[in-house]
């Protein structure tokens, strides 16, 4: 049962409303995550934003998505795994890209560095010594993808702290972590 209740949309107004609009205008839908940050405007209004700033980064959609996998299926948030599989397949990663995602792999060595490197971010919890900086640097990332790479994680380690703790029901085709 969740800890924190629903904005329903019929009854949303304000930067809500205008937001559950746009949602429902580029998905077909709102999503729980959404509607249970919609308890306090300036959470969902902040998530929107910072989601829509990493929508112009360096790193590509999929990537991205690998990255939310990787940090979803770390922090055991079924949630955020359950969404981005599906937002993942929707960025063009078949099933064996997101299943290898999921354990912080990839067929690609420069992605599978991206993936270890957001997961011992987590794991970590940002402690690493710059010796994990110059893995990313020699795999061909620049310091502002590592940057972008950070902040897919920090965003992620939002979204799943916060569903840990609302609960948030999946409305996704669910997808457990595996740890």
């Amino acid at each position: 049962m969740q800890t924190i209740r629903q904005v329903e949309p019929a009854s949303a107004t304000g930067r809500n409303k205008q937001i559950f609009d746009g949602l429902q205008k580029a998905l077909g839908t709102i999503p729980n995550l959404m509607k249970t940050l919609a308890s306090s405007p300036a959470a969902l209004h902040a998530y929107m934003s910072f989601n829509a700033a990493l929508g112009e980064a360096k790193l590509p959609a999929a990537m991205r998505e690998q990255l939310a996998i990787a940090v979803a299926n770390a922090n055991t948030c079924d949630y955020c795994l359950s969404a981005h599989n599906a937002l993942g397949k929707l960025a063009g990663l078949s099933a064996p890209e997101m299943g290898l995602a999921q354990k912080a792999e990839a067929s690609d060595a420069r992605t599978a560095a991206a993936l270890k490197f957001a997961v011992e971010v987590v794991r970590k919890r940002g402690m690493l010594p710059p010796s994990e900086v110059e893995v990313l640097r020699a795999a061909g990332y620049s310091d502002g993808e590592v940057t972008e790479i950070i902040a897919v994680v920090a965003i992620n380690i939002f979204t799943n702290y916060f569903n840990h703790i609302a609960a948030t029901e999946i409305d996704f085709p669910v997808v457990h972590s595996a740890r």
